[in-house]
């Protein structure tokens, strides 16, 4: 009886060791996965239509009765059209309708085209040309002075108004610009899209790199200042896995994501070279405030002494290219 029930489960022993050593594999990394993985987050605005208005210039010469008339704003006088309405005749009357139908043609024509071109062009029509871009460095861990000044950015930036938005993303690209010997990874990518299409794609960027925090740590959204506190204390004794310090050794690198999106277009280079991420970053830098939908800067990790190991840049950054 023994033996039939033993033979019976030889068949079983094999799968179920595999069953047992992917478990225990797959347990031990997600330990390591609910260790610290900080983020840090500075951005804001909003993708309404900027509200601009444009006047071209007016000419006034003065009226018969001392007011003045425009020239180009009510045609051309009263006096002229008087044949039309029947005070005029024959050979006048005729040429004042040519003029007339002229003239009309004319108003609808420039309208038309400063309605559907040129107000496209400089960014005025109900749905805009918009470049949302992303620039992404992977640092070696030694820079632990970048982590600082993201920090400072984080805690005294103006997120609430486009010039402040415009300098967070000035000082982000300079904090860069300044460690050069710490880059070792780099990607960037820009897509072309209408206004009303372009706030998902920038969303989609930007869940896509939250996800991979574990938490975020610090955060100024909006002029919104939030920081988590590393250690917190959940029911029962347990600690939030969020915020765990882990006790493994530490990893080698540190990624900052850069985000934007701007009215008109904006064409990041691809990144082969620390020369072409120089180049980028100084393009980024350069985006004007008043062109700047929206913009953010993340970073991971965020904690002081928390970073990534090769690990978890192969596995979550698999685009960014060796530089």
């Amino acid at each position: 009886m023994y033996k039939k029930l033993l033979s019976a489960m030889k068949p079983l022993v094999k799968p179920l060791i595999v069953v047992g050593l992917v478990l225990t594999l797959a347990l031990g990394h997600a330990d390591g996965a609910l260790a610290a993985r900080s983020g840090g987050r500075i951005g804001g605005g909003s993708f309404g239509v900027p509200s601009r208005t444009y006047s071209g210039p007016r000419s006034y010469a003065p009226g018969p009765s001392g007011g003045y008339y425009p020239y180009g704003g009510g045609g051309f006088g009263f006096p002229f059209l008087i044949p039309f309405f029947g005070f005029g005749g024959g050979f006048g009357g005729l040429f004042t309708i040519i003029i007339f139908l002229t003239l009309a043609n004319f108003l609808v024509q420039t309208f038309r085209r400063v309605t559907f071109g040129e107000s496209e062009e400089l960014g005025y029509s109900s749905n805009p040309n918009v470049s949302v871009a992303k620039l992404q460095v992977g640092l070696l861990a030694n820079a632990r002075s970048l982590q600082a000044e993201l920090n400072q950015i984080a805690e005294k930036a103006d997120t609430g108004s486009p010039e402040g938005r415009a300098e967070v993303i000035q000082e982000a690209t300079l904090a860069l610009l300044r460690h050069p010997e710490y880059w070792v990874y780099a990607g960037a990518e820009s897509q072309q899209a209408r206004l009303a299409s372009a706030e998902a794609q920038f969303n989609r960027f930007s869940l896509a790199e939250r996800s991979k925090f574990t938490s975020e740590t610090l955060s100024n959204m909006n002029n919104l200042l939030k920081q988590g506190t590393p250690n917190a204390a959940l029911p029962g004794g347990e600690t939030s896995g969020a915020l765990v310090e882990t006790q493994q050794e530490s990893g080698e690198y540190i990624v900052v994501t850069l985000l934007a999106a701007t009215l008109g277009k904006v064409e990041l280079p691809k990144v082969n070279s620390s020369e072409d991420l120089r180049q980028a970053l100084r393009l980024f830098g350069g985006i004007p405030g008043d062109q700047l939908l929206a913009m953010e800067v993340l970073w991971t990790p965020q904690a002081e002494g928390d970073t990534l190991s090769s690990d978890d840049m192969i596995a979550e950054y698999p685009n960014l290219k060796l530089i």
